[in-house]
């Protein structure tokens, strides 16, 4: 219990400290969120978001699992998108992996993990897709951060081939989707090279 409490304690500093700095600052965010961006990020630890690109609160609408990963079954994460989408009405939406992800190594393994392995299965077949070019690397880190990048790429593709994002572009709606990758080792954000803005974008069997 005494741990909580330090949370509370470093939580009242904290709202302090923002008061002291901004007096009006809890005043306007409690009153609207008006972000222009969704980060959709691994739930590691060591990847926040607003801290990662310097937002403050209210600035980024963040939605976080294991790995990273946007699968048409998950009401939940295809839930945060349509409200970022069509309520928040967002102009960018960022998939953001990182090096070193433990979702991403677990799933590189050969045993058992338990439930998780439900989840796994969805890097799995990220890997499975890129075998061939995975496969041919060197070594074992290079394939790892190889599928770090590739399962990123995955699911930017996973996010334009939702109903959500592609009745918003057949409205004219402004919506890009990107595809990111932290290292941990230096706190840099690298970009992938990969950004959907339109339907014209996405091969037909994607559409």
């Amino acid at each position: 219990m005494r741990i909580l409490k330090t949370l509370f304690d470093k939580n009242r500093q904290w709202s302090e400290n923002v008061k002291k700095s901004d007096p009006g600052f809890f005043e306007a965010l409690a009153k609207q969120q008006n972000p222009e961006y969704l980060w959709i990020g691994c739930s590691d630890s060591r990847v926040p978001a607003n801290q990662i690109i310097d937002l403050q609160p209210g600035e980024i609408f963040v939605h976080r699992n294991i790995a990273n990963v946007v699968v048409h079954t998950d009401l939940n994460c295809l839930s945060v998108i349509q409200y970022a989408v069509e309520v928040l009405k967002v102009k960018h939406i960022i998939v953001c992996g990182h090096y070193g992800c433990g979702g991403i190594m677990a799933a590189m393994e050969d045993h058992d993990h338990g439930l998780i392995d439900n989840w796994l299965r969805n890097i799995r077949d990220v890997y499975r897709f890129h075998e061939q070019r995975l496969q041919a690397l060197p070594g074992d880190r290079e394939r790892f951060d190889a599928l770090c990048e590739l399962n990123v790429v995955e699911q930017v593709n996973n996010i334009c081939q939702t109903t959500i994002v592609q009745g918003a572009w057949r409205a004219g709606q402004e919506l890009a989707v990107h595809g990111w990758i932290y290292n941990l080792s230096d706190g840099i954000l690298k970009d992938l090279d990969v950004c959907i803005t339109n339907l014209d974008e996405l091969s037909a069997t994607q559409r």
